[in-house]
């Protein structure tokens, strides 16, 4: 369920996958389960509690995280009125495939409620004891949950239909996810703020 809630992450792999290609959506979702699954070690590994007891770190993190999020609204936000330059072949110039799961995996990474949230379901579900096979199936685990999702929004967003919509409001597509991330990094950066000065 934490996979599917909207966010910044969905916002940008349905954009990813509208503007680009299913090939690109897919490397965006390989770059979500990575994220997904990098904050599942880091939970294994005691740095989500560390986290939790050092405020001022996790608030840091966070806004760094808020910022990371607003420079990359910005960066959608301006380029919404650049036309997708076109190939021979009629079809657009798309990013690198390696760019696309980099950038969804800074944008997973880059919101540390994430981490909390991985950490309190391992809290909250995992054995007393558990063991080695179990710790170990964990992050596969979670790639899967997280890829798997967002896969599934690549090959919806990707699809034709979905493509020919995007191309006639480009414009303001890219404006509303632009302004829906940047907003979302607001929000972080000014929760962060808030809590800081309580």
């Amino acid at each position: 369920m934490g996979a599917m809630s909207p966010g910044p992450s969905f916002v940008l792999v349905s954009r990813i996958s509208i503007a680009n290609s299913r090939l690109h959506g897919l490397a965006a979702a390989i770059g979500m389960g990575l994220g997904g699954a990098f904050f599942s070690v880091l939970a294994l590994l005691g740095l989500v509690a560390l986290l939790q007891q050092v405020e001022w770190l996790y608030l840091l993190l966070k806004i760094a995280g808020g910022l990371y999020l607003i420079k990359l609204g910005i960066a959608i936000w301006r380029g919404a009125s650049e036309p997708l330059a076109m190939g021979n072949n009629g079809e657009a110039n798309t990013m690198p495939l390696a760019r696309a799961l980099a950038v969804a995996f800074g944008t997973q990474i880059s919101n540390p409620k994430t981490a909390v949230v991985y950490g309190s379901i391992f809290v909250a579900l995992m054995p007393k004891d558990p063991s080695g096979f179990f710790l170990a199936a964990l992050p596969p685990l979670v790639f899967l949950v997280e890829a798997g999702w967002y896969v599934i929004v690549a090959v919806a967003f990707s699809a034709k239909s979905s493509q020919r919509v995007y191309l006639s409001a480009k414009i303001w597509i890219d404006r509303l996810a632009g302004a829906i991330i940047g907003v979302l990094g607001l929000r972080l950066v000014s929760e962060s703020i808030g809590s800081w000065q309580r």
